[in-house]
């Protein structure tokens, strides 16, 4: 990945995009909640020399940090902007849980720039899941922010739960790109206030990505996690959000149900770049 994040200016924030050259079909990675772009870098260390595009979402990593709340189809809204700018064109989008969701929205709005979907245990709720914005603050909002450097970080994660499950090289990942300095200190790059708002308007009904899922035309993955569901995103951080009927609601949606938690791509990163890698060699031999 690039040193250094290209910028590009979206309603009013600017997104940081982080890129590897190389070639056709470009892969474009979306994150989730509380997460940012360089969690995928070991996924994309594993993938052939294709070019890759991963973004860090509004609110999160390097990008423009907005005062909540962030409408959730705002993030594929987004995600479409960025597509349109670089000028991709038949790539292959990858999302993990909020991630997920974007790129549902962002395929509908700027079906020319995507060829297929991987959805990671995406937030994507049952139809009736979505009543509206939970009442109550999210526990999010009391995440730890403030740590003396990212190795702290490291040692303090690395054997509780769910850290203790990832693969190693992520949580250094996402502990190192995931801090930003702030004096002698460092805090976290998705700010506590923004990642709990962001959960909390989950289940919102403007979220509901109900008529952009029957729009899409292209091949969709649900890789979905084989534990316990929940239409409660955000609180139990380790159950499948993700609608069980999911991949029957995409015109050539099909489902593959893995043996991890909710953080597939942490979990088992070289599992996820297999399912990329396969992707590649359908959309080459299309």
């Amino acid at each position: 990945m690039t040193a250094d994040p290209r910028c590009i200016q979206v309603e009013g924030v600017e997104l940081a995009v982080w890129e590897r050259a190389g070639s056709d079909p470009a892969v474009l990675f979306c994150h989730a909640t509380g997460f940012h772009a360089r969690c995928w870098d070991y996924i994309v260390e594993l993938l052939p020399a294709v070019r890759v595009v991963a973004i860090d979402m509004r609110g999160h990593g390097r990008s423009t940090k907005p005062a909540p709340p962030i409408p959730w189809k705002q993030f594929g809204r987004d995600v479409a902007a960025v597509a349109r700018e670089l000028g991709v064109r038949d790539l292959i989008g990858v999302g993990h849980s909020m991630g997920g969701h974007s790129l549902v929205v962002a395929a509908a709005q700027y079906p020319e720039a995507f060829g297929e979907l991987i959805l990671l245990d995406p937030v994507i709720l049952p139809r009736g899941a979505y009543i509206g914005p939970y009442e109550e603050p999210h526990y999010a909002r009391k995440r730890r922010n403030r740590w003396s450097s990212p190795q702290a970080m490291i040692e303090r994660f690395r054997e509780r739960a769910p850290f203790d499950k990832w693969n190693a090289r992520v949580l250094n990942d996402y502990c190192e790109y995931g801090l930003l300095p702030d004096g002698d200190e460092f805090v976290l790059a998705c700010p506590p206030e923004i990642e709990g708002a962001i959960y909390e308007q989950s289940r919102a009904r403007e979220s509901d990505p109900s008529q952009e899922i029957a729009d899409l035309a292209i091949p969709v993955e649900v890789v979905r996690a084989n534990a316990k569901t929940t239409d409660d995103p955000g609180r139990d951080m380790t159950a499948s959000p993700t609608d069980p009927a999911l991949a029957s609601r995409f015109t050539q949606g099909r489902e593959l149900l893995v043996p991890f938690t909710h953080f597939i791509p942490m979990e088992a990163p070289e599992f996820v770049a297999e399912r990329i890698a396969e992707a590649i060699r359908r959309r080459r031999s299309a």
